[in-house]
């Protein structure tokens, strides 16, 4: 059974793995390009592992910038990662401390919404499942980012091909997977408003939180949806 499980991870993070690849391979370049070298920027995906607040992270490090507003930046791209294991915590409550650390750690994206969508279908949030599903992503995740500090130089600016898109774009599909939830549209489409303004007025990265934030609190006081109970059956007549 558990061999079972961690092959379903496994299958099920290979093409999260394969859509991924393009951003950790952006990542390269874009560091390498900023003088990072080849040690530091698989040693910044290995141990940060998170595409948005790696790219944050390069644009600051060539500045002069203090750091604790690096530290600062990252946290308010990441602050999501809070309420994500908030959420998931129900399904892994079973996992042991160390499993935990695992847990959090490879508590990316589509780990988020791949754990809360099986836990709700009533399948086993398992370690192993959830390991196998983590491991496929991380690893090629790592070794793409190298591969991308150690090209990027021939393909020069990933801008002028595009490849920027492809992190907003990326993002669009996981927020639209939870499309089916109920208040999904004015709750997106408040954080989304709410992220436009911020980024007007505040500016990057702490444009993300503040969306969030106004998402969140405006599914706090949207009232519950309603529980629809079965119809009881009816009750025999006394003669």
């Amino acid at each position: 059974m558990s061999r079972a499980d961690f092959v379903e991870g496994l299958r099920g993070g290979f093409t999260v793995a394969l859509a991924s690849a393009p951003f950790g391979a952006l990542f390269g370049a874009l560091a390498a390009d900023h003088g990072m070298s080849l040690a530091e920027l698989t040693f910044m995906s290995a141990t940060v592992y998170a595409g948005a607040s790696q790219m944050v992270g390069i644009e600051l490090f060539g500045g002069n910038v203090p750091a604790w507003v690096i530290v600062a930046s990252i946290l308010a791209v990441n602050f999501r990662h809070v309420l994500y294991s908030a959420a998931i915590a129900r399904y892994i409550r079973h996992f042991t401390p160390l499993q935990k650390f695992f847990a959090f750690f490879l508590l990316v994206d589509p780990q988020f919404a791949e754990t809360v969508n099986r836990g709700e279908s009533g399948k086993p949030v398992t370690f192993v499942w959830y390991l196998g599903f983590g491991i496929i992503i991380y690893i090629p995740w790592v070794l793409v980012s190298l591969l991308g500090g150690m090209l990027g130089s021939f393909i020069g600016d990933p801008r002028t091909l595009g490849l920027d898109i492809l992190l907003p774009a990326y993002f669009l599909g996981i927020v639209l997977g939870f499309r089916s939830r109920d208040n999904f549209l004015p709750v997106a489409l408040v954080s989304a408003v709410a992220s436009v303004i911020a980024y007007h007025l505040v500016g990057s990265p702490w444009h993300v939180s503040l969306g969030a934030a106004a998402g969140i609190v405006l599914a706090a006081l949207l009232p519950l949806p309603a529980v629809h109970q079965p119809e009881p059956a009816n009750e025999p007549h006394e003669v």
